[in-house]
C-alpha cells in the first residue's frame, strides 16, 4: 500500500479534506517516483471555497489597496526565502531543469512586484465641469470572486499572471492547479497563510474535470482565468461566458521562428535550440517550426542538428542535464506517435528522440530532442501542437513567403525572426499575425508589466495576463456623473 500523503484543499484559511471519493498519483516524470495522492474534487468542494470567497470578498474589497499589497509585499519575500525549495519542488513534481525551474520561479515574483502596484495601477480619473457646476469620475471596483484554472507546464508561475493582480485589486481567489502537478501550490498556499491574510481571500481546490465544470457553472465565481489546450480553452471560455462570467482563455500554439541569411547563426541555433528544447518542448512559447529562407537552409539545418544530438537529456536536479523528461507516459506516447505520423506523411528525421533511454532512469518518461526535416506545410505535424521537444524544417526562398506562412497557421501565440536586418525586422513585427513577437529572441515572453498576448486560435477574450490587461480584467469601470447645488448661505 503506497505511503505517499494524500494532499488538502486550502478553504477559508484551513487545510481541510476533499469530498472526493477518487485520486490520482502525482509522479516524479523523471523517476517514476509517486509523490503524493491528489483529491479528484467534487462540485461540493468548489461550492464551499466559492462561499468562503464571496463571503470574504464582502470585507476584503472594503481594505484600501495600499494595506491589501502589504501581504503580497510578505509573500515576496517569504518566495524568495524559500526560493530553493520551491524549484527543487517544481522539477520532482514537473520535470524541468533546476535552472528552468528558478527562471519560472523568479518570473512569479515579479508579477507579485508588479501587482504590488495596485495602488497607481487601479486609479481612475476625473474631469472638472463637464458642463457648468458637473464633474465626472471614472473609478475601478473589483469584480468579486475570481479563479485559475491552471496547466501543468509552469505550476509555479502561471498562477501568478493572475492571483496578484486580482487580490490586489480587492477580489477574493480559487487556485485549481493542474491534477498532475499540484504540490507547488500547497507550497505557495502555506507561504501565504504566513503572510496573515484574511480567511477566504485566496483558496485552493485540487481537482480535474468536475471540478472545472464547477467553477464554470458556480454563481459566486465571477471570473475565470485559464491556460491549456485549444480545444479546452474554447470548451472554458464558452461555458464561462454563456453563465455571464468574464473569462480570458489561452490556447495553444504552433509557433514558428525564421531564419535568414544574415543572421549570427552560432546565436540563432543556441537560441532556437533552447527554444525549442527547453522545458522539453512543453510550453506554449516552444519554438516548433524553424523557416529557412534562402542560403540559411544548409548552415542552419547542420547546426541546429548537432544542437540536437549533443543536448543532455536527464533528471533536472542533476545541474549537467539540459533538458528532463516529459510530464507523462501518456504524453510520452502521444508525442512518439505525432513523430512517427510525420514521417509517413514524408517527413525526413534528422535526429530521432524516441525510445530515448536514461541509464540511471529507466522509467522515466523521456525524449530526446528531435528533429524532422522536409516537413509539408500541410501535413499534421506542421500544423498539431505537439507540446514536446520536437521541432520540425521547412525551407522558403524569401521572406513574404515565410509570413505568409506564419500567417496562414490557426493558432497566433508567438513568432520569432532572426536577423541582422532592421528592415526585415520591421517588415516582420508589422505583418506577423501573432501576439507575441521576438526579434533574435527564441522565447518571447513579455515581462510582468506588459500582458502576455496571444491571437486566432492561441487566445479567446479580450483582456490577457498580466501588467495592465490583468488590472482591467479583474476590476469594473464605474462612471460617476455629479454636481452640487452651492448655496454658500446654509453652510456658513
Amino acid at each position: 500500500m503506497s505511503c505517499a500523503p494524500v494532499l488538502q484543499n486550502y478553504i477559508n484559511g484551513e487545510w481541510c479534506d476533499s469530498n472526493a471519493t477518487e485520486y490520482l498519483d502525482v509522479t516524479n516524470p523523471a523517476t517514476a517516483e509517486i509523490l503524493a495522492k491528489v483529491p479528484l474534487g467534487i462540485a461540493t468542494d468548489i461550492d464551499q471555497a466559492a462561499t468562503a470567497a464571496a463571503t470574504a470578498f464582502n470585507f476584503w474589497r472594503r481594505i484600501p489597496p495600499g494595506e491589501r499589497v502589504q501581504y503580497l509585499f510578505k509573500l515576496k519575500a517569504l518566495l524568495e526565502e524559500n526560493f530553493e525549495d520551491l524549484a527543487v519542488t517544481i522539477t520532482q513534481e514537473c520535470g524541468k531543469t533546476l535552472a528552468e525551474s528558478k527562471g519560472e520561479l523568479q518570473r512569479a515574483i515579479e508579477n507579485v512586484e508588479v501587482a504590488c502596484g495596485i495602488p497607481i495601477l487601479m486609479q481612475g480619473y476625473n474631469s472638472e465641469d463637464i458642463a457648468k457646476g458637473i464633474d465626472e469620475i471614472l473609478i475601478r471596483q473589483p469584480v468579486g470572486v475570481a479563479a485559475v484554472i491552471a496547466p501543468f507546464n509552469f505550476p509555479g508561475m502561471i498562477p501568478f499572471w493572475f492571483m496578484p493582480y486580482a487580490i490586489a485589486c480587492g477580489n477574493t481567489y480559487l487556485i485549481k492547479p493542474s491534477e498532475k502537478v499540484p504540490l507547488t501550490m500547497q507550497k505557495v498556499m502555506q507561504l501565504l497563510a504566513q503572510t496573515g491574510i484574511p480567511k477566504g481571500v485566496v483558496n485552493l481546490v485540487n481537482g480535474a474535470k468536475e471540478v472545472v465544470d464547477a467553477i464554470l457553472d458556480h454563481p459566486a465565481i465571477r471570473a475565470i482565468s485559464f491556460v491549456g489546450s485549444t480545444p479546452v480553452a474554447r470548451y472554458v471560455y464558452s461555458r464561462a461566458t454563456a453563465n455571464g462570467k468574464r473569462a480570458q482563455c489561452q490556447g495553444g500554439a504552433k509557433n514558428p521562428v525564421i531564419v535568414l541569411p544574415d543572421a549570427d547563426m552560432e546565436i540563432t541555433t543556441r537560441i532556437v535550440a533552447d527554444s525549442a528544447f527547453g522545458c522539453a518542448g512543453q510550453r506554449c512559447l516552444a519554438a516548433s517550426l524553424a523557416i529557412t529562407v534562402g542560403k540559411a537552409r544548409q548552415t542552419f539545418i547542420d547546426a541546429i542538428a548537432d544542437a540536437a544530438s549533443t543536448r543532455v537529456v536527464g533528471y533536472g536536479l542533476d545541474d549537467k542535464v539540459q533538458m528532463g523528461p516529459v510530464i507523462t507516459a501518456e504524453s510520452q506516447a502521444r508525442i512518439e506517435q505525432l513523430i512517427q505520423q510525420g514521417i509517413t506523411e514524408g517527413a525526413k528525421p534528422l535526429v530521432d528522440g524516441r525510445q530515448a533511454k536514461i541509464a540511471d532512469y529507466p522509467k522515466g518518461y523521456f525524449i530526446r530532442p528531435t528533429l524532422l526535416e522536409n516537413i509539408e506545410p500541410t501535413s499534421t505535424i506542421a500544423q498539431t501542437e505537439v507540446f514536446g521537444p520536437v521541432l520540425g524544417l521547412i525551407h522558403v526562398d524569401t521572406v513574404d513567403e515565410a509570413i505568409a506562412f506564419v500567417n496562414s497557421g490557426q493558432y497566433g501565440n508567438m513568432a520569432c525572426l532572426f536577423t541582422s536586418s532592421g528592415a526585415a525586422a520591421r517588415k516582420f513585427r508589422y505583418e506577423a499575425e501573432v501576439g507575441n513577437i521576438g526579434i533574435n529572441i527564441g522565447v518571447a515572453a513579455p515581462m510582468a508589466f506588459f500582458p502576455f498576448s496571444g491571437w486566432k486560435e492561441s487566445f479567446f477574450g479580450d483582456l490577457h495576463g498580466q501588467g495592465h490587461h490583468a488590472v482591467e480584467f479583474f476590476t469594473q469601470t464605474k462612471v460617476v456623473v455629479e454636481r452640487w447645488f452651492q448655496d454658500w448661505s446654509r453652510q456658513f
